[in-house]
């Protein structure tokens, strides 16, 4: 049985004390010999953490002690050995580069629509009101390699900077059209949703938890390959397990 678990999760809040929270975090991690990357900004943060199941869910029982980050609802996968090999806290301008300030998902975020209700608008091809339904891939292209929905739209970028001008030469692609952006775990389509609506697109959701989430809450049908992470496994599948990559087979 694996007994590493891994973690991600992510916030939008602002936090001006980042340097400050930067020194407790790094210091509260190792103390529980756990390793992984986390990132703060003063947008919020992002965080992939690995150890013993005791004190990873310590560390995140404690994090949740600042109103904060009270309601976070870390990703679980498990592994047999551990992922990372340190542990780094870091301070950037963003906890998702995007180059684009005026999106601020603390202030409110776009509509998300359940991993639950994407697997069901994909089975019947169409949305609640008829409309049909695209996904569309905001990862880079090596990420997409590893693994994506059936029939995503993929805009082929090498970095997120990349989103916005991509949206824009492809914007008449996606009126009247119900699009569901997509990524990891979320933090990256939920920029670019918000961007979205921002350039005019009415019918535009995140998938709620991004792809392992969709992974957790259902069979994984319409996702075709695995799931590429940023740590030593490289790609998980639906079940959540170490996956080859598609390119490595």
């Amino acid at each position: 049985m694996s007994t590493v678990l891994n973690i991600s999760s992510y916030k939008f809040v602002p936090l001006p004390d980042a340097p400050e929270l930067r020194e407790l975090l790094l210091a509260r991690a190792l103390e529980l010999q756990l390793k992984g990357t986390i990132l703060l900004a003063h947008e919020g943060i992002n965080l992939f953490l690995a150890g013993a199941a005791e004190a990873v869910r310590e560390f995140v029982a404690q994090l949740k002690k600042d109103a904060r980050f009270a309601d976070l609802e870390p990703k679980e996968s498990w592994s047999d050995t551990q992922p990372f090999k340190k542990m780094l806290v870091k301070v950037k301008g963003e906890i998702i580069r995007m180059n684009h300030p005026t999106i601020r998902p603390s202030e409110g975020r776009a509509p998300a629509v359940a991993a639950a209700t994407v697997k069901r608008w994909l089975d019947q091809g169409h949305d609640d009101a008829g409309r049909p339904v695209v996904t569309l891939d905001t990862r880079n292209d090596f990420e997409v390699d590893a693994g994506t929905f059936e029939g995503a739209i993929d805009w082929r970028i090498r970095k997120f900077t990349e989103f916005p001008q991509a949206l824009r030469d492809h914007l008449d692609d996606l009126r009247d059209k119900t699009v569901v952006s997509f990524c990891t775990g979320g933090i990256r389509c939920e920029k670019a949703a918000i961007l979205m609506r921002e350039e005019g697109l009415e019918h535009v959701y995140q998938l709620d938890g991004g792809i392992l989430k969709y992974f957790e809450e259902t069979d994984g049908s319409h996702y075709r390959g695995g799931c590429f992470v940023f740590d030593e496994r490289r790609a998980l599948g639906a079940d959540l397990q170490v996956t080859e990559l598609l390119t490595d087979r």
